[in-house]
């Protein structure tokens, strides 16, 4: 009888494992398919991944601030990426909240984000690492799996009858990669005061873990004990953190770091394929991506729950 238990709970996991890396899957085909033409700021692919992330904030019961989930912005657009003169575009950060359950610990919030925008078409003046191949730039990796990885931890949270005591905000930035705009521009116009947003934890590349299983992270050691939590969460996750107190490194969570928020940025590594045409859904690990995922839903659920004051502790 034992070992038909064990057998039916061994079962029970496969197949939730199975599940999720299916989530994982869906979210990273559709953000990365050639119908939304690479996700330059201020086309209609960019702003097909606004409504589709906004669709699952929304299925999923984010609440908004201010009334809506998208936070536009403009964007300068240098003359040769994707469009032939210089312009200003509309661009947006999609946005939401889940309250917290704690009295006093809901008024603090732990920001969880990754930058949905990629390169277009490239051409000449983008980032593109192959600028004479004008062709559709998926970004699949980067950054379609930091977000298809926000959205599986968005759909486990939603499942906790219970919330975490901290109040959390769910970000997926756009402007990335014309440097930072949109996480800068949401720090800048923050909907809570700056003092109470106390942790970032920031996606970007997150698809393509490696047979190693190594997670990559930099700014562990921004707020109390974060090496250690990290340290203590590889237990049965799956995975090799390879954890970094300080390194903090160069995507969203920078933004945040500079502001003196803690600020943590998970990464599988990088490949031949960042910022080309290459960089498309048959070169990603979605079971690597769901262990990564759920993996960063524990560490979110565990600082949203932290008993010790969460501060800034400046690294190198």
């Amino acid at each position: 009888m034992k070992k038909l238990f064990i057998a039916i709970l061994f079962f029970c996991y496969t197949f939730m494992d199975a599940q999720k890396a299916e989530t994982f899957y869906k979210h990273d085909k559709y953000l990365s398919s050639d119908k939304l033409e690479g996700r330059f700021v201020g086309t209609k692919g960019n702003n097909d991944a606004a409504a589709y992330i906004k669709k699952y904030f929304k299925k999923y019961g984010l609440q908004q601030f201010n009334d809506s989930y998208y936070q536009p912005f403009k964007v300068f657009v240098k003359e040769g990426i994707n469009k032939m003169k210089s312009d200003s575009v509309a661009t947006q950060n999609v946005v939401g909240y889940i309250e917290g359950s704690d009295p006093n610990l809901k008024n603090e919030y732990i920001v969880i984000g990754a930058h949905y925008d990629h390169w277009g078409w490239g051409g000449q003046g983008s980032g593109s690492k192959k600028k004479e191949a004008f062709a559709i730039h998926n970004g699949a990796d980067d950054n379609a799996s930091g977000v298809s990885a926000l959205l599986c931890i968005l759909e486990e949270i939603s499942k906790q009858k219970v919330k975490p005591k901290r109040s959390i905000i769910f970000i997926s930035f756009s402007g990335e990669e014309e440097g930072l705009l949109g996480s800068k521009y949401f720090v800048n116009h923050l909907p809570v005061p700056k003092e109470v947003v106390k942790v970032m934890l920031n996606m970007d590349m997150v698809g393509r873990l490696n047979d190693k299983k190594e997670l990559y992270m930099g700014g562990a050691g921004t707020f109390p004990n974060g090496v250690e939590l990290m340290k203590k969460l590889q237990e049965n996750s799956g995975l090799n953190p390879v954890i970094h107190a300080g390194d903090v490194g160069g995507s969203d969570h920078v933004s945040f770091y500079k502001e003196s928020i803690s600020a943590v940025g998970f990464h599988t590594g990088g490949h031949p394929q960042y910022h080309t045409p290459e960089d498309d859904i048959e070169l990603i690990n979605s079971e690597g991506g769901a262990l990564v995922a759920q993996y960063i839903y524990n560490a979110l659920v565990q600082i949203a729950n932290y008993e010790e004051a969460l501060v800034f502790i400046k690294q190198n």
